[in-house]
């Protein structure tokens, strides 16, 4: 696994049977009060320092968060999950408006150049999601990903139809519009199989047509959460919601349910905005749980 120093040079990747999985990072770790994005305090983090510091918070309480998408190789396919914010998007939140930076040469440089991907899916439909959908090409708003196609679960996008909060109608305009206009989206619904090994399982709540993407090959499994959780600390207080909610009673529910199962599975969890190793392993802590690191895994494994 790289250092923090060379986090934006290099990638994370995993190996689960015969998938590869690549994060690419799109910006350095934002780190942030809590109760920004989460329903948490300094104080609800720092119960739990001896396992988020300094991977996934600092000694003060601050939540470090990643904004990165993931790569799934698998059979000959490229499926590129949560293609980020994008170039060029005006965006209320001011991390996320105008950004200018080298996303398409980080992904090329983890072996995925732009026209290799096959297809595009995005979690849910937010900003940070679903941006690099298009680039500005003089002045258009077009497809970055030529030979894909874009799979959207049919809530979702109608949703963002008739979305008229905050940044949505801008997302609906410059992200995701120029898909279904060009001929590359297709509506699918959960449960959907990308290609065999990667489905789509359906996460609502933070908004109504999120979905998870579980990722199987050879008896192992990894699932991509999206932002059915945002942060590790929800692990282990899975009642936190985040402040972008849709249905945070319905949130709240499939959030215990996605952790209890990949618990009960030893699946890979890899949290969509987890900083420091991104995927860990859970382990249960009362009616909860807390998160373990591969190679923490790996290394008491060999000692039992």
């Amino acid at each position: 696994m790289p250092s923090e120093a060379t986090e934006m040079e290099s990638f994370h990747r995993w190996s689960i049977g015969a998938a590869q999985i690549t994060r690419v990072l799109e910006m350095p770790p934002v780190r942030a009060d809590p109760a920004r994005f989460i329903q948490a305090d300094r104080a609800d983090v720092l119960a739990y320092r001896e396992w988020l510091v300094p991977d996934f918070a600092d000694e003060n309480g601050d939540i470090l968060l990643n904004f990165q998408a993931f790569v799934v190789q698998i059979r000959g396919v490229r499926i590129l999950v949560d293609p980020c914010i994008g170039n060029d998007k005006q965006r209320g939140y001011e991390a996320l408006h105008m950004l200018d930076g080298p996303f398409l040469e980080r992904l090329e440089a983890a072996g995925c150049p732009r026209e290799s991907v096959d297809y595009v899916v995005c979690t849910h439909l937010h900003a940070d999601h679903c941006g690099w959908n298009t680039m500005l090409v003089d002045g258009v708003w077009t497809p970055t990903f030529p030979r894909a196609q874009y799979l959207f679960t049919h809530a979702e996008y109608e949703n963002l139809l008739a979305d008229e909060r905050g940044d949505a109608p801008a997302v609906l305009a410059d992200s995701v519009q120029p898909v279904v206009d060009a001929g590359l989206a297709r509506f699918v619904d959960p449960g959907h199989v990308v290609v065999e090994g990667v489905r789509l399982e359906a996460a609502s709540g933070h908004t109504p047509g999120h979905c998870a993407v579980v990722i199987s090959s050879d008896g192992q499994e990894a699932v991509i959460t999206g932002d059915a959780l945002h942060h590790p600390v929800q692990v282990a207080i899975p009642h936190v919601g985040d402040n972008f909610c849709w249905d945070r009673e319905r949130a709240a529910a499939t959030r215990r349910l996605l952790l209890q199962q990949v618990s009960d599975r030893g699946t890979l969890l890899l949290g969509s905005h987890f900083s420091g190793p991104t995927g860990v392993f859970l382990e249960p802590d009362g009616d909860a749980w807390r998160v373990e690191a591969p190679q923490v895994r790996a290394a008491r494994n060999v000692r039992r």
